[in-house]
This record gives C-alpha cells, sequence and structure tokens, in this order.
C-alpha cells in the first residue's frame, strides 16, 4: 500500500461559458489528491492522510477518493473550509492563487499522525501542504518518523505565489530531501531551488544529500532519471495538449504504482534498482501522464487505458 500524504483541494479552471462569457469550473485537485487518484485509478492500493471538509466542496473531494479506490481512513475530516486554488493558463501551463486560511488542508496537526500498518511500503509527500504551519510541520514530522523503514517519495511541487520565506522552504525541502528515496522535480522546480538549470549538477546534489532516483520531469520533453551509478532519458508520447493539470502527479503515481507491482517499492530494492527496471516504470509513468494531458483538468488514466 501507498499513503499520499498532503493537499487535496478544488482548482477553478478558465472556461468559456454558453454565451461566451470567461467562467471558472470547480475540479477536484491537489497535487496529493491528484497522486491518490491516479494511483487508485491504475490499480495500487492506496491510502490517503491530510485534511478534508465536511463542507460541499469536502464531499466532492471525499466522493473522488471513493470513485478512484482511495481509503481516507487515515484523513483528519473537520468543520472548516476547502482550500481552493484558483487557475490562469498561459499557454498550457498553469498558474496559481490559493484560498487558504485556516482550511482543514492546513489544520492537520502532529495528533493528527495516523498509525501505519505493515502493508504500507511508501509514503508520498508534496507540494503546498508542506509549506504552511501547522500541517507542513505535521508532514515533516510523519516523514521523519517513517524513513527509516518504508520508502520516500517527494515531490516538492512549487507554487512560488504561496511561499512567503523562500530561505525557509528551502530549508525544508532540503532536510526532506535528504530523508526521501525517490525525488520527483520538474525542471521549473529544480531552477527555482538552485538558480541554474544544470539537471544532471542538481540531481547529483541531491543523491549525495540521500536520495537514490532523481526524476526530473520537462513537460513535452519528457524526463530525465539519474541515480548514482546511471541516468537515462525518456522520452514524453506526442499528444494533443488539453492542458497539463495533474500530469506531473500522475508521472508520480505511475512510477510508483509500477515499482510498487514490480516489487521494487522497499528500501533495499529502490537503492540497487537496474535500469531495465526503473526504465520500465518510467516509460509507463511518461505514458500515464500524457493521457492526462488529453483531459481539461485533472483527470489520471485508469489502468483499461493504459493496455
Amino acid at each position: 500500500m501507498i499513503l499520499c500524504c498532503g493537499e487535496a483541494l478544488i482548482d477553478f479552471l478558465p472556461r468559456k461559458g454558453l454565451d461566451g462569457a470567461d467562467v471558472y469550473q470547480p475540479f477536484n485537485g491537489g497535487s496529493i489528491y491528484n497522486t491518490a487518484i491516479a494511483l487508485g485509478r491504475l490499480g495500487a492500493p492506496v491510502s490517503y492522510f491530510g485534511g478534508l471538509s465536511t463542507d460541499f466542496f469536502g464531499d466532492s473531494l471525499i466522493e473522488g477518493f471513493k470513485e478512484s479506490h482511495v481509503d481516507i481512513r487515515p484523513a483528519k475530516i473537520q468543520a472548516l473550509d476547502t482550500t481552493l486554488a484558483l487557475v490562469k493558463l498561459s499557454d498550457g501551463q498553469a498558474r496559481y492563487v490559493f484560498v487558504d486560511a485556516a482550511s482543514a488542508g492546513r489544520m492537520v496537526t502532529k495528533k493528527d499522525l495516523p498509525k501505519l500498518s505493515k502493508s504500507c511500503a511508501a509514503l508520498h509527500f508534496g507540494s503546498i501542504s508542506l509549506i504552511p504551519e501547522p500541517c507542513g510541520g505535521t508532514f515533516e514530522a510523519l516523514m521523519k518518523r517513517e524513513t527509516k523503514t518504508r520508502v520516500i517519495s517527494l515531490d516538492p511541487n512549487i507554487r512560488p505565489t504561496l511561499i512567503k520565506s523562500k530561505r525557509e522552504h528551502l530549508a525544508r525541502l532540503n532536510r526532506l530531501i535528504a530523508l526521501c528515496d525517490i525525488l520527483k522535480i520538474s525542471d521549473e522546480d529544480v531552477h527555482w531551488m538552485t538558480g541554474h538549470h544544470d539537471l544532471a549538477k542538481a540531481a547529483k546534489a541531491w543523491l549525495k544529500k540521500g536520495a537514490k532516483i532523481v526524476a526530473v520531469t520537462k513537460g513535452g520533453e519528457g524526463v530525465e532519471i539519474y541515480t548514482k551509478t546511471y541516468s537515462f532519458k525518456q522520452a514524453a508520447p506526442k499528444v494533443e495538449v488539453a492542458d497539463t493539470v495533474g500530469a506531473g502527479d500522475t508521472f508520480t503515481a505511475g512510477l510508483l504504482a509500477t515499482l510498487l507491482k514490480d516489487g521494487n517499492l522497499t528500501k533495499k530494492n529502490i537503492a540497487a534498482i537496474s535500469e531495465e527496471d526503473l526504465r520500465h516504470a518510467a516509460d509507463f509513468a511518461a505514458r500515464a501522464a500524457a493521457i492526462t494531458c488529453t483531459r481539461p483538468g485533472a483527470n489520471p488514466p485508469w489502468a483499461r487505458e493504459m493496455e
């Protein structure tokens, strides 16, 4: 089982109304939500830990989890607002404004941390849930607690407009990278974190910190994968893009789902994974992400669509 830890929110995406006016349409979303439902749809056993609201947006998120076979028993459900994200698309790329004050997702504390069964092979963390308090410290504490025995996956998925202190957030991300086994990161986030575009240099530094696999996604250009002993590039399938919302999250899910299915989602096997096995996982993940790009909003594929 894979436990996804972090935000579940509502994305408001720009659309055209029947009268041609600009409108916003709500979609279930959030990086961790997207990854969790993608895992469920791809057939991986998956659970979710984070904050969910009792409002009608929360109801929509809970229903989305259930429809995609995500176990939400570890979640904290409380009578606070759901986080809202307003999205602007420019050339197919998403920019965000968040409404998140005292939300159900934000107000998750260390006393809410779940007890995990032996069946939990990996935990996935990332995105805006790592920024504010108390939830940021809560998820960091959970990663610290579990890093010695379970595979840790991390996607910084940085949203600069939400980060009040770059120095503090960088410090947290660097602490988390030292605890993780798999680091999935976009080329844009590499530049935000390092100030340069040398992907190989950044990956080598993070591998030295403790990561075992670094996957740098580059949109339509595919992904570059690095380990301590080899590296390779995986092309992205050519598709007609509706938008890229959720594509990176689907890549993460495809990678984790394949590693779990192949028996590689253990501390020992991730540290020594063969290039053949990792290429297989990256190829599956890239194809899954490509399907997501063909549909508006974060709408990951089901296993039957991958056949």
